[in-house]
């Protein structure tokens, strides 16, 4: 049975009267209020009235002149409105149109009921204001074996939409937001819900190569770069031929690959670097910026025209300090998630680790989250994990109130006064040993499964066990293989 508020009421502007009948039937099942216009004029007079509708659906008809104007008004005058699109094509030029002027979802016809069931229920049953952050398995989306889009707050639900809508536009989407705060998954969500999702979807950084590697690694080359034999190489840009490409870090990209990417974006085609013959291509574009992307337009690091064209849709991923009611569930997941693929028992979070994550400012956004939950699964230590989160838990009360009062640390004499250099490395030694202690006691001194914890090679642990000159509690090392137990110096083999 449908849970849809009976005071709901929608708006369908529209002159054909075959697509309303899935309008019919679902208004029906819901005893919602159903109001239909024929045209934009008697919209936008049945709106002036004072009808406020919870939906405005407007069906865009190939050449109808009447949709625009309606759809620039509605956004000017009434922008709390949420507007569906019917549309016959998802290519539909007057789409990508419509999208600009903040069109909120769309749904292609001949809708059916269940389409449009689904739709509803997405927009409108949602929940209630004061439970917007209650955790429900729909809120977490598989994308694909590693990557999930965790939608647990009002903003990131929108986001979505959003996201869902610019799918079905084919046309390229600027993503910006700070570092770790999931463009990356947000593009990938893009590609999975389009109909370039049976085509891959590649990701190229802009900024981890120089200028020269970068144009191979995108539109390939025809002659090997160390030889000069040659060797037809294909970029990035021809192996997702039919798909997306991901171009991260773009205001990093060197000012003459951003020549060749406007190009590229305009006429669909490029030179493979000592090729004189074009290439054709057919690719989405999807670039992604942690930075301010009109400062490096106005420090010429940017094209302008590039900018222009990249930038016709933009979606901004707020930082995870904006929506910190996603934390509870952003935890659960990552625990889950973390436990199952280094095959070890999920951790309970304590309401106190659980309280210092909310008053966390999370400056490394989801990345710092995830690794957060990673050290806790590995040490299991509430007391450091606190500590870790809020750095003045290391201070005692007397402490915190002597440099609360203006306390003078003691003097030190030139001598005596240690460098930064040597705090840093102090205090980087004293966690790196710790991290290493817990997951060697994790894995009971499995030293090649505590390497897969804690993400270094087996060599490099064993390198750093001798170092810290750790050794095994005795009632681990008897069942040590006999070539992994410690040497009579205590160290590793």
């Amino acid at each position: 049975m449908n849970n849809l508020d009976i005071s709901r009421r929608m708006l369908v502007i529209s002159r054909e009267s075959a697509s309303l009948g899935p309008f019919w039937s679902v208004s029906r099942s819901n005893s919602w209020q159903l109001e239909i216009a024929s045209t934009g004029q008697e919209a936008l007079e049945r709106l002036q009235s004072g009808i406020t509708p919870d939906l405005v659906f407007v069906d865009l008809l190939p050449g109808d002149a009447d949709s625009m104007p309606v759809l620039r008004w509605l956004h000017k005058m009434r922008p709390e409105l949420k507007i569906i699109l019917l549309s016959e094509s998802a290519d539909n030029q007057q789409l990508v149109e419509a999208v600009r002027f903040g069109a909120h979802d769309s749904l292609l016809k001949p809708c059916q009921h269940q389409q449009l069931q689904e739709l509803l229920n997405r927009h409108l049953n949602m929940r209630n204001s004061n439970h917007d952050t209650e955790v429900v398995c729909d809120e977490i989306e598989q994308i694909n074996e590693e990557l999930f889009f965790v939608a647990a707050s009002p903003t990131i639900r929108k986001l979505r939409a959003r996201a869902e809508l610019l799918a079905q536009v084919n046309a390229p989407v600027l993503i910006v937001g700070e570092s770790g705060s999931g463009k990356e998954i947000v593009a990938r969500l893009i590609h999975k819900l389009s109909v370039r999702s049976g085509s891959r979807i590649l990701k190229a950084n802009c900024a981890t190569l120089p200028s020269e590697l970068l144009d191979i690694e995108l539109f390939g080359c025809e002659h090997d770069v160390v030889s000069g034999a040659a060797r037809t190489k294909r970029g990035k840009f021809e192996l997702c031929h039919g798909g997306t490409i991901l171009l991260d870090e773009l205001t990093e990209m060197p000012a003459s690959l951003q020549a060749k990417l406007l190009h590229v974006l305009q006429d669909s085609q490029f030179f493979r670097s000592g090729s004189e013959t074009t290439t054709e291509i057919d690719v989405r574009i999807l670039a992604a910026s942690n930075v301010d992307v009109e400062r490096a337009v106005a420090e010429k690091k940017l094209r302008e025209d590039l900018y222009y064209r990249l930038s016709a849709f933009t979606i901004h991923v707020p930082p995870l300090r904006q929506r910190k009611e996603e934390i509870p569930l952003l935890l659960a997941h990552f625990m889950n998630q973390i436990s199952k693929h280094y095959g070890l028992p999920p951790r309970m979070l304590s309401p106190a680790v659980l309280e210092a994550c909310q008053h966390h400012s999370w400056p490394g956004n989801l990345r710092e989250l995830e690794n957060f939950v990673k050290r806790y699964l590995v040490m299991g230590d509430e007391s450091l994990a606190a500590s870790e989160l809020e750095p003045e838990a290391n201070f005692s009360s007397g402490q915190k109130n002597a440099l609360s009062h203006g306390y003078s640390p003691k003097k030190f004499t030139a001598a005596e006064f240690p460098s930064l250099k040597s705090l840093v490395r102090t205090a980087k030694g004293q966690t790196e040993r710790s991290a290493i202690a817990g997951a060697l006691q994790r894995t009971q001194w499995n030293r090649k499964a505590a390497a897969r914890l804690l993400g270094i090679s087996y060599r490099a642990l064993l390198y750093k066990v001798q170092e810290y000159h750790m050794t095994p509690p005795a009632t681990y090392a008897p069942h040590l293989a006999p070539g992994l137990r410690m040497k009579g110096n205590g160290q590793g083999e």
